[in-house]
């Protein structure tokens, strides 16, 4: 099997970052034409082809522009500018100011975000103009975040300086930072002005030239038979051929799949299938009798990760195929194939006691025992995705909830004015979060020592974001037959930019070894925000709150 072009296909010119190039019309996009036939690895895969999640922006004659969903031959003639492409001091301007607010975690979205705002900033927009930075977001999916740490680093690039405490440059230990990180993220991580850059060794990225890509058929009901794998030259031949069809965005809403129980309860609760919505899709590849890349680049995946097969097929089709191979889940087969959260239907008395119903899922009682010891936990079977307790804080978190909920109210059975509630993780981190009257969301957090405020505040409101589109927004439609009506990223309700509040935090240095603390901060901004909305049964509430 050869990546050579036929003879007879056009060729395009265009310059990108600087240098002339000439690649075949393949029919295929400009996301395909940089990473495929020109090997820039700087623009990111995201949903290709679904132009959703703004990780392979680029700049075409100084405007940005979703490689993914641009034909190659559009851009012919023209100028096309990566992250990679930009000058070394904008570059440094940009990767500076997100190291110094923490406005990037795992990396891979930020250089779709970084050429966005390079074209935002080269426009003229001004520095205080949040409608104007909001607008130019919306065309993002940044699931580590929380957003707001990026418009920090927006005004720290722009000169505007930053409302929060910012780390001279070079006075920050960044082997504790990463240290933080790797803790926070539950996997290796590191912490340097490169990774806004794409720079994290993702597999897709360090994969070798010429290696061929294996991606699961269309009609696969087992994706560990390399029989039902599609193997081509390219990620888009790839693709072809597996018979892949473009995801669309179902028309039934999200429901909980799980009926309450019967009876007079004082608090109850319904969750929906929620998507762990990470941005880099399962990949790995693999030398003919060699070890598979890593499948976890830079971060965790918040635990979605864990049963992927890419790492598995990655080795067999290269060992079958005497080359190498990458093996790679298209966006809707990490939808159809990825590990949910267990959806619970809980029904609970003011003293903790009460009844969980749960998606059956190994360890998932004990995770909610571990928490709510009163309660009777029953496994449900239900039609639909697999699911894991490793998702971000799975069953505790839910259990927590419900406590810090039962807590905060009292026997009374309703909540104080802008009340504290407070969440004990297993591993002993504790956060106390509170949702104001102007919709702000306040959350301190104690586990162990710090190691670096900037890298724990940013994962702090990365899991506030997360915890608020869990509660109000997100929500995966699955039909009765268990069946993904949601293929697409838009389609799973995560938070944009415009929608989030301001999170405020503080962090509390402990003389003691460092623990996770954004999980515990997970579990309590979801119990405030839920609490806040007046404990709405049914999660998504459909809530959003205005900025403050």
């Amino acid at each position: 099997m050869s990546d050579r072009p036929a003879p007879h296909l056009a060729r395009l010119q265009f310059v990108v970052d600087g240098r002339q190039v000439e690649v075949v019309d393949t029919g295929f996009s400009l996301l395909a034409a940089l990473r495929g036939q020109l090997g820039e690895r700087s623009p990111k895969a995201g949903c290709n082809p679904q132009g959703q999640c703004g990780c392979c922006t680029v700049l075409v004659d100084g405007s940005p522009r979703v490689a993914c969903v641009t034909p190659a031959r559009r851009v012919a003639g023209r100028t096309i500018t990566t992250v990679s492409g930009l000058s070394e001091e904008v570059r440094t301007l940009w990767s500076e100011a997100f190291l110094a607010t923490g406005a990037s975690q795992c990396g891979f979205c930020t250089p779709g975000i970084l050429c966005r705002l390079e074209g935002l900033r080269t426009s003229g927009t001004e520095v205080d103009d949040d409608a104007a930075l909001d607008k130019a977001l919306a065309a993002h999916l940044c699931r580590c975040t929380g957003w707001q740490t990026i418009g920090e680093a927006w005004r720290i690039a722009m000169g505007a300086g930053s409302e929060v405490e910012v780390p001279m440059l070079g006075t920050r230990d960044l082997d504790a930072a990463s240290r933080r990180a790797t803790i926070e993220g539950h996997a290796d991580q590191r912490v340097a002005a490169d990774i806004a850059l794409g720079c994290g060794g993702f597999a897709e990225d360090t994969a070798p030239a010429g290696a061929l890509v294996a991606m699961p058929r269309a009609d696969a009901d087992r994706f560990d038979d390399p029989e039902q794998w599609a193997v081509a030259a390219s990620l888009p031949e790839a693709r072809a051929l597996a018979g892949k069809v473009q995801g669309r965005r179902g028309t039934a809403g999200a429901r909980p799949p799980i009926e309450l129980p019967a009876g007079d309860w004082d608090l109850v609760l319904r969750t929906s299938w929620v998507e762990p919505a990470y941005l880099e899709t399962d990949s790995s590849w693999c030398e003919p009798g060699g070890e598979p890349a890593p499948v976890l680049a830079n971060g965790g995946a918040f635990g979605g990760k864990h049963a992927t097969v890419v790492s598995e097929m990655a080795r067999r089709l290269a060992d079958l195929h005497g080359q190498p191979v990458r093996a790679v889940f298209s966006r809707e087969d990490v939808v159809r194939m990825g590990p949910k959260r267990p959806p619970i239907a809980a029904a609970l008395c003011t003293d903790g006691t009460g009844i969980v119903r749960v998606a059956r899922t190994e360890g998932i009682a004990a995770a909610i025992a571990s928490v709510l010891p009163g309660v009777v936990v029953e496994e449900v079977d239900l039609p639909g995705p697999s699911t894991s307790v490793t998702l971000r804080a799975a069953g505790w978190a839910e259990a927590a909830v419900l406590r810090a909920v039962l807590d905060a109210r009292g026997d009374a059975g309703s909540a104080k004015v802008d009340p504290v509630v407070t969440v004990i993780a297993p591993n002993g981190s504790q956060a106390e979060a509170s949702v104001g009257p102007d919709g702000a969301v306040r959350v301190a957090v104690r586990c162990g020592q710090v190691l670096d405020s900037v890298v724990l505040r940013s994962y702090v409101i990365g899991a506030a974001h997360m915890a608020m589109s869990w509660v109000r927004t997100e929500g995966l439609a699955v039909d009765a037959d268990g069946v993904i009506g949601d293929l697409t990223i838009r389609s799973f309700g995560v938070m944009r930019s415009a929608d989030m509040p301001l999170i405020e935090v503080v962090l509390n240095d402990e003389d003691s070894e460092p623990v996770n603390g954004s999980d515990a901060a997970f579990a309590a901004v979801a119990a405030a925000v839920w609490l806040a909305d007046g404990c709405v049964t049914d999660w998504p509430t459909g809530t959003i709150s205005p900025h403050s």
